[in-house]
């Protein structure tokens, strides 16, 4: 829930708006298509995505409001569960997911590498004319994915479980 707060305050709202407003239409026009199916002009009042989700998106989905929504839609409960070699990269001052509400590492399985830099981008990408160095998370992916295929032959919790294969071997 704290990732769709944080959008309701700020320079956020900003991006919420616009956001915000393309999601209206795409209501308008499913009301246009099924009369009834929500409260058209609580739709229209809602100024926050908090207010939306409440009357459009939440019952559409059959959840019973929005915090119920955001709460059962979360990945961060299942972070526990996941086997397969993850990768989760995010800033700790991203406006969209304050550092709060970051998953720490009692809250992910071994298999998740949770990367979290202080700032948004690395330094290197800061420091670059614009656009920065726009190559620095597909080399951050594909370093993670060498290294999650190097450790196949390390008898590592993925190969064991058939996560990562065996060399010449496909995945099940």
């Amino acid at each position: 829930m704290a990732a769709g707060d944080a959008l309701g305050r700020g320079f956020n709202l900003v991006y919420a708006r616009a956001f915000l407003a393309t999601m209206r239409r795409k209501a308008e026009e499913k009301l246009a298509r099924f009369p009834g199916l929500f409260d058209g002009n609580a739709m229209r009042r809602a100024s926050t995505l908090r207010a939306f989700d409440d009357v459009v998106t939440a019952p559409l989905h059959g959840f019973r409001d929005t915090d119920d929504y955001w709460t059962r839609a979360s990945a961060k409960p299942v972070l526990r569960s996941i086997q397969a070699p993850t990768l989760m990269l995010n800033a700790r001052n991203d406006p969209f997911l304050p550092a709060a509400a970051l998953p720490g590492p009692s809250d992910a399985s071994g298999s998740v590498r949770l990367e979290f830099s202080r700032r948004g981008r690395p330094r290197r990408f800061r420091q670059l004319p614009f656009p920065g160095d726009i190559a620095w998370m597909p080399r951050r992916i594909t370093a993670f994915f060498e290294e999650a295929m190097a450790a196949r032959g390390t008898g590592s919790h993925a190969r064991a479980n058939g996560i990562i294969p065996h060399r010449g071997t496909a995945p099940a």
